[in-house]
């Protein structure tokens, strides 16, 4: 879907999620072709299945659907009978288009302004008239500086406090220990249960016909496996989920009882793309070429959906492309001689067809959410950009994320841990990575070691 059949979408949801009649567009959204049945399924059971939370959904999901989508959607609401509906989007599509044009048409050329003062020229000796000022007035330009008299020129405080130490590819260290915070219950989440936790591996390899074989991840899924292992979690691989399948074995996940555990973590190792959202960028494929939300993974785990992890940190780490923009970096003082002459053939975790999200959401999309506290989403890659995968050694990220953890996790709390990554990743290869996160954790969380 194309950006103005986007945008048009979103400024029309507050009405479209109010008036809109799902219930005689299913059968309408299947002979298009616009949803398979599986996705259907999907959008009836979203939230408590209302007709409201259907609407929002279908929406929502829409913006995935290809560049016809938006025409397609508005023949469906006139075959189910919602001409004002229809009416209303094929107005505004069209408006957007003939505004979009417009803009393309205009080439102006950036202006940068500068302030401009009347300067006297040096008086002539000959004598002038009293009535009219002495010399003439040119203009002149000022530099920033000059416009600041020299007593209110801002100046720069820095506290005097400890910086911290940088010590290679590896990340940064405080030259404060992190000690104290750890047996603090008010500053980090406690993790005295052994077990920790659940850890659910998901690890995707092999899909249909639209999707290519994911070489290299079964060598992450066996070191995360070894590493969660080690700290303190039971661990369970599943392998090869279609979309529905992920969806069945997270939500078993969430009804199991947490009560006597600390912590939960989610890993998905799959193909992955952009995806229209509320809180969670980005998307992650079945093998059956069908995507799954990360927003919609996080909130089966919820307060509603899983009341025993209630309070307790809940962490998510995907290995996926968050789209199929290949990112070249940009020229700095220094670069690892070992990234730059490196002869190794990386794989993206791409995949086409789907569009670029907007960056704003109707304010209806926002209150039927939990807050989503003690939750903490690791993506490998920025929102929009390739993440890299090794054949015969693994993700970058994945690799990265468990030789830091190997090192570090005993002394340093998990975002310390996931700037490492970051900082180790952005270095690697001629195309580059840049891992991040959302962090909605309430303290610090220190695995057991």
């Amino acid at each position: 879907m194309d950006d103005a059949d986007r945008q048009v979408l979103r400024r029309c949801r507050v009405r479209l999620v109010s008036e809109l009649q799902v219930a005689p567009l299913w059968d309408v959204l299947l002979h298009r072709e616009l949803f398979t049945p599986g996705m259907i399924e999907d959008i009836q059971q979203a939230g408590s299945g209302s007709r409201g939370n259907q609407a929002r959904q279908l929406v929502i999901d829409l913006e995935t659907r290809g560049s016809q989508a938006l025409p397609l959607f508005i023949s469906c609401l006139e075959d189910t009978g919602q001409n004002s509906l229809a009416s209303l989007l094929r107005t505004s599509s069209q408006a957007a288009k003939r505004d979009l044009k417009a803009t393309r048409s205009l080439d102006l050329m950036p202006v940068v302004p500068r302030p401009l003062v009347l300067k006297p020229e040096e008086p002539g000796v000959s004598k002038q008239d009293p009535s009219k000022p002495t010399g003439k007035l040119t203009l002149a330009v000022l530099e920033p500086e000059e416009l600041w008299p020299a007593k209110l020129r801002p100046e720069v405080l820095r506290p005097d406090v400890p910086r911290p130490e940088d010590i290679g590819s590896g990340g940064f260290s405080d030259v404060r220990a992190q000690t104290g915070s750890r047996g603090n219950a008010d500053l980090a989440y406690v993790l005295n249960a052994d077990p920790c936790g659940h850890c659910l591996i998901i690890n995707n390899v092999d899909f249909n016909l639209l999707l290519s074989t994911r070489s290299g991840s079964d060598v992450d899924c066996e070191k995360l496996q070894r590493r969660f292992h080690l700290l303190h979690f039971m661990v369970e691989v599943k392998p090869n989920l279609t979309s529905k399948q992920m969806v069945q074995a997270l939500v078993e996940l969430a009804r199991r009882d947490h009560g006597a555990l600390d912590c939960c973590v989610v890993v998905i190792l799959s193909h992955g793309c952009e995806a229209s959202h509320r809180q969670f960028p980005g998307a992650v494929y079945g093998t059956d070429g069908c995507p799954v939300s990360i927003e919609r993974i996080v909130n089966i785990f919820n307060g509603t959906g899983c009341p025993s992890l209630g309070g307790k940190p809940k962490l998510f780490f995907i290995q996926a492309c968050g789209g199929d923009q290949k990112d070249h970096g940009f020229e700095v003082a220094s670069a690892s001689p070992e990234d730059q002459a490196s002869e190794r053939n990386p794989e993206p975790d791409a995949a086409p067809f789907q569009g670029n999200p907007g960056n704003y959401d109707q304010p209806d999309a926002v209150s039927s959410l939990p807050t989503p506290s003690d939750i903490f989403v690791s993506y490998s890659t920025f929102p929009g950009f390739v993440s890299w995968r090794e054949p015969k050694s693994g993700s970058w990220y994945i690799e990265t994320l468990d030789r830091v953890f190997e090192q570090w996790a005993r002394s340093e709390d998990l975002q310390s841990l996931l700037l490492r990554v970051a900082n180790a990743v952005s270095e690697k290869g001629i195309y580059k990575q840049m891992p991040g996160c959302f962090n909605f954790l309430r303290k610090k969380l220190f695995f057991k070691t």
